[in-house]
């Protein structure tokens, strides 16, 4: 009896379950994420207030300079936030489709990101009420995505700012601030089963295929340079993150059962789409951010690339090689050859029986 109870109950709340509007559903999110924003951002100031208190050690040699606020990096740079018309970034989408496009073509040659998906998705942390689950469809999309309306703003060391508008401190930094905009069809699909073990192991086993694909995004990228901190120095960062008022629409598809199948259930759109939400978020949404460390800029000869030198050096390994495989003796041959041409030329007067001077020009002898 308990057993029909649980499978009415799954039927009704789990499979004819009514899915929120898009757009309310939407909304809902942004709210969430604004919220969890600002809480951020008043747990930090405590922290802030510490980290400023904090001074390093400056160097006995090296002249000390002005103090370098984001008011003088703008002024020296004679960018206006308040005036300064934003960067279409062209030149930015042409360099990040050749990337993209460089990635697919990879893609199609090698397995590699088959492999990687099969990992995550068949990994230690897969619950024991799902079989192993089978890739059968990938799809890395056609279009690219488009940067544009950049512009730069000066923000508080938690990366929140107020706009083109707010106050320059001292204890600031600038960052960059662009919208991203990617209407594509990029799609995963895969197909698992569904195990129960109760009562008894696999008593019942439900087939189920899942296509999920992101149709559309479209938000504002966040970059800055994060400079090392005192005490301990650290290197300097490239940070980057989303601000919370993106959106991202999702075509999910569903197929469960293996006779009697149900299409598209409703409910585990809402459930997929959801734990989508939470990894992107948890990832590169502010308040959390990704960080890649800057190599050295610092030019190097081990880093030079390219030149004539490269083509000189290859010569002189092809000579060396060459002169080792005739065991010296095609130097050998021409020093002999150099010697009995000046014994001719001492003794006999040369070819044409002149006597050339060392430094003389070309065809001009002395009788």
């Amino acid at each position: 009896m308990n057993q029909v109870i649980l499978i009415g109950a799954f039927i009704k709340f789990f499979i004819f379950g009514d899915v929120p509007n898009e757009d309310a559903n939407a909304s809902t999110l942004y709210q969430k994420r604004r919220q969890r924003t600002l809480a951020h951002k008043s747990s930090l100031f405590a922290l802030e207030q510490r980290q400023r208190s904090l001074r390093r050690k400056r160097s006995s040699v090296l002249r000390n300079p002005p103090p370098l606020t984001t008011a003088t990096i703008l002024s020296k740079t004679y960018y206006n936030v308040n005036s300064h018309q934003p960067e279409s970034l062209d030149w930015f989408n042409v360099l990040v489709a050749q990337t993209i496009a460089q990635f697919r073509s990879d893609a199609q040659h090698d397995d590699a990101i088959l492999r990687s998906l099969n990992n995550v998705l068949n990994g230690p942390q897969i619950p024991d009420f799902l079989d192993e689950i089978e890739i059968t469809e990938i799809s890395l999309g056609e279009d690219f995505p488009i940067f544009s309306n950049c512009r730069v703003i000066p923000v508080e060391e938690d990366g929140i700012g107020g706009g083109a508008g707010a106050a320059m401190g001292e204890g600031g930094r600038l960052q960059a601030r662009m919208d991203v905009d990617l209407s594509d069809f990029i799609t995963l699909a895969v197909e698992t089963k569904l195990i129960l073990n109760y009562p008894k192991p696999r008593v019942a086993i439900l087939p189920v295929a899942l296509s999920v694909s992101v149709v559309r995004f479209s938000g504002t990228l966040s970059i800055s340079f994060i400079p090392s901190s005192p005490p301990t120095p650290s290197p300097t960062t490239l940070a980057f993150s989303f601000l919370d008022d993106y959106r991202l629409d999702l075509s999910i598809r569903s197929l469960v059962g293996s006779r009697s199948r149900l299409q598209d259930v409703p409910k585990i759109a809402q459930l997929v789409e959801q734990r989508l939400h939470s990894w992107f978020d948890e990832r590169c949404v502010e308040p959390r951010f990704q960080q890649i460390v800057m190599p050295s800029l610092w030019p190097r000869k081990k880093n030079t690339r390219g030149g004539d030198d490269e083509d000189v050096g290859h010569d002189r390994r092809e000579s060396r090689a060459e002169t080792s495989e005739d065991g010296g003796g095609g130097r050998g041959g021409e020093g002999e050859r150099v010697r009995t041409e000046g014994m001719r030329r001492r003794a006999g007067g040369g070819e044409g029986g002149g006597f050339s001077m060392p430094g003389t020009m070309p065809d001009i002898g002395i009788a």
